[in-house]
Order: structure tokens, then C-alpha cells, then sequence
């Protein structure tokens, strides 16, 4: 029924007057066929909602850029190495912007559960995340680096799977840019920083090191925090000192960060960009909602 003429051109006038449509999920069907036409998931309707809530949100003309997830580097074509995170954290900051009226570029290794009105690009190593935020910074007001980035990569890829040998393995690995470091311009700059010892004093070092505008800082290892935890407890490291939250949902975390760098954006114009993608059509006010 999705794909019939009929519909397809009633959903084009709809759209046409600004009415928002959210497309229906593919999947088995209540007929027992395979198609298009499920319910799509509550968290996706609720994005539309948020999304469609956020137009005059504090954040709204600002163009943000979130990293998330753990890089992989690849050894051969079956292994790679790669760390625990599991992106939750860098999700949520990116849905926390979008949920405040900006425009998000989420560049990501894992598969968020929802990415309503962000642009998505998904990458792999730690080379592919550099390119994809060096391509997506022009313009940008903030870049938040929440990915955990791989500091090596094997110096050499096997273009076939390594058979088992000897009882030993050595291998050789080169360090990765630093994607973060190297990222300098007129936009606000967040890292993160996942320790499991002297939590604040390596966090300002990585703040004074990297000349950043904000440091998250959380202990890994501990329960309910870090890692694969749908909670974080986080230390906010800043010029201005250090603001220690209790344990949060990673969104109520992030809504807290954004908190943190919003009225450092109110004396900044928000910047030109040329090549972004045009805003939403607007919709009536007072009419036709999500």
C-alpha cells in the first residue's frame, strides 16, 4: 500500500504543505509478507517529535559535529583491534544537539537507535574518522570528539586471513593522527576523557595540552559507568574549574554538556557553510505537528 501510486502522490501533497511525515518501517508484516509498512520504533517516533520540538531550540542556526564509537584497525580481513566503546555516550550528545534545534553531523562507528534529523556518516578506522571530520568542519560551531579513537593501527594489513603459527605473534603498529589535536579553528573543541586512575589531573592536562574549550572526564571500569553503560558519572573540566555530576543517564549528560557550551556560543555568530543541506520546509503554526 506504501508504494502505490495513489499514496506516494497524496504523501507528496502532504509534504508539500508542510504536514512532517514519518516513512513506515520495513520488516515482516501483519500479512506474514516482507515489505514496507511496519510501525516504526517509539524511539524513532519520539526523534520526530524531538526534532520537530527543537526548531527554536537554543542551539537552532548552530551546525555541530559528534564523533562516537570505537574505531577498528584492521589486522586482515576476519580481525581488527578496536576497545569497548560502544557509542552510546557520543549518541547521545548528538541527539541532545539535535534535541536543542542544531544541525548534527554524527560521525559514527556503531549503529545509533535513532538518528532523526542528523546527518549520518559511518566509518570504520581511525584514518576514516579524520577524513570524514576534516570534511565535515567547515562551518561548524562545535566539535565534540566522544569517539574513542585507536592511538595505533597495525603497520601492515594482511590481504588474506593470517593462519595460526607460531606460539607467538608480534606485531608492529604506528600511532594515528590525533584527530582532535590537529582539529584548530573558530569552533568550540570537547574531548573525553576515559581514565582509570588520576581522573582530573589528566583531564586538565588533556585540556591545557590540546588548548580545549571542555573535557568530559569519566572513570572506566567502575559499575553502571563508562563503557557500554547506558549511566555515566562524569567530571565537566573546564578553564573555569571542574563540575562533578552524580550518575546520570548518558542523555541527561549530555543535555548537562550542552548546558555547559551554550552560553559560550551566545557571543559567537554562527558561522557560514556554504555547501550544508537546506533546512526542513517550515510547518504551519498551529497545524500540522508529526
Amino acid at each position: 500500500m506504501w508504494e502505490h501510486a495513489a499514496t506516494r502522490r497524496n504523501v507528496a501533497t502532504l509534504r508539500a504543505r508542510g504536514v512532517t511525515v514519518v516513512e513506515p518501517a520495513s520488516g515482516r508484516l501483519a500479512s506474514g509478507a516482507w515489505g514496507t509498512g511496519r510501525l516504526p520504533e517509539v524511539e524513532v517516533l519520539l526523534g520526530h517529535v524531538r526534532w520537530a520540538l527543537a526548531r527554536h531550540g537554543d542551539l537552532a542556526g548552530r551546525r555541530v559535529v559528534v564523533t562516537a564509537g570505537g574505531t577498528r584497525e584492521p589486522l586482515d580481513p576476519v580481525r581488527h583491534l578496536t576497545n569497548r566503546s560502544s557509542g552510546k555516550m557520543g549518541h547521545a550528545v548528538a541527539a541532545a544537539a539535535r534535541d536543542r534545534g542544531a544541525r548534527v553531523t554524527l560521525i559514527t562507528t556503531a549503529t545509533p537507535v535513532e538518528a532523526v534529523g542528523m546527518e549520518v556518516r559511518r566509518v570504520e578506522t581511525a584514518l576514516e574518522m579524520q577524513q570524514a571530520v576534516q570534511e565535515a568542519l567547515p562551518g561548524a560551531d562545535v566539535l565534540v570528539m566522544a569517539a574513542a579513537v585507536a592511538d595505533y593501527r597495525p603497520a601492515r594489513i594482511s590481504p588474506t586471513k593470517v593462519k595460526k603459527g607460531p606460539a607467538r605473534w608480534t606485531l608492529e603498529l604506528v600511532r594515528n593522527p590525533d584527530i582532535l589535536e590537529e582539529a584548530r579553528g573558530p569552533f568550540l573543541r570537547v574531548g573525553f576523557a576515559a581514565e582509570t586512575e588520576d581522573l582530573v589531573a589528566r583531564a586538565r592536562e588533556k585540556l591545557r595540552r590540546k588548548a580545549l574549550d571542555l573535557v568530559v572526564a569519566n572513570l572506566v571500569g567502575v559499575p553502571d559507568s563508562g563503557f557500554e553503560a547506558d549511566t555515566n558519572r562524569v567530571t565537566l573540566v573546564s578553564p573555569e574549574g571542574e563540575e562533578e555530576l552524580p550518575l546520570l543517564p548518558k542523555l541527561q549528560v549530555a543535555y548537562r554538556l550542552w548546558d555547559r557550551l551554550v552560553p559560550r556560543l551566545a557571543a559567537r555568530p554562527p558561522l557560514p557553510h556554504p555547501d550544508a543541506p537546506p533546512d526542513p520546509p517550515p510547518r504551519p503554526e498551529g497545524g500540522t505537528g508529526p
